[in-house]
């Protein structure tokens, strides 16, 4: 009997440690039950300690990567995470507009966890202008959230704040923001703002440094989530569960911030 699963496409970054970007989106889809694709962005070298060189995709090369997929196995969901450039940011939303794409998950990754930006305020306007209005879900982290409001990240310290916050971000591109707080309270605490209005998603907070790649694993989570037809509130309510698994199994590889137990689903039957 033929098996037919349903399909998510990841537009990213490659990690070569296979921590986060294209791989960590890979193995999550997989964990998560559904088949993932990929178009690459950009590839990286990196590890635990950090990143050493990047080279972009063309964006010739980035239109025929998503065309390729498009043509043959229609995904049931997008995620793309992190597109350094103006013209790639244009390219994918080019495409995406083309093939009517469905259930887009859009990872703005452009601040690091020590608050740098890592791509230009061009590419950030670009990025907004084009890719938030089509987007199913926006899930920015405090930083990323900062930016958006053009506000220190500091002003953002309670739950208050993130609720003004993401509804501006709401207002502006009609998309539902999912605004993650994880970085400034003592438990996992997660703010959607959507047109029901504002739901708060509580979780463990797992004390660990290894946590390289958990906005791409959320991320495509929530996106695996709705290729399964789930309702937006319940993608991510299951998301974050399988990220709080991730977290807690306890993985210890390299000498910086490790990467997450992608697999740990799997680990009882081998």
């Amino acid at each position: 009997m033929d098996k037919i699963l349903n399909t998510v496409l990841t537009i990213a970054g490659s990690d070569s440690s296979g921590g986060a970007g294209i791989q960590a989106d890979l193995k999550t889809m997989l964990a998560n039950g559904v088949y993932g694709m990929s178009a690459i962005t950009a590839l990286t070298a990196q590890n635990t300690q950090g990143v050493t060189a990047v080279m972009d995709s063309t964006p010739e090369f980035l239109a025929a990567q998503i065309d390729a997929v498009f043509t043959d196995i229609f995904p049931d969901a997008v995620k793309i995470g992190m597109v350094s450039n103006s013209a790639l940011i244009e390219v994918i939303a080019d495409r995406l507009k083309f093939y009517k794409a469905r259930n887009i998950v859009v990872d703005p990754v452009m601040v690091a966890t020590s608050g740098a930006k890592l791509i230009s305020d061009e590419a950030i306007e670009k990025l907004s202008a084009n890719l938030f209005p089509m987007a199913t879900v926006i899930t920015p982290n405090i930083f990323e959230l900062a930016v958006l409001t053009n506000q220190p990240a500091e002003n953002i310290n309670n739950k208050s704040d993130m609720e003004e916050s993401a509804k501006k971000i709401f207002d502006k591109y009609g998309s539902p923001v999912l605004a993650k707080g994880g970085h400034f309270h003592s438990v996992s605490l997660d703010l959607l703002c959507y047109n029901e209005g504002f739901k708060w998603f509580y979780g463990e907070r797992i004390i660990t440094e290894n946590t390289h790649g958990t906005g791409c694993t959320l991320s495509s989570a929530i996106a695996s989530n709705l290729a399964k037809k789930m309702p937006l509130d319940e993608a991510i309510h299951k998301a974050k569960n399988y990220l709080e698994g991730a977290l807690s199994s306890g993985l210890n590889l390299g000498h910086g911030s490790g990467p997450l137990d992608h697999g740990y689903r799997f680990n009882y039957e081998f």
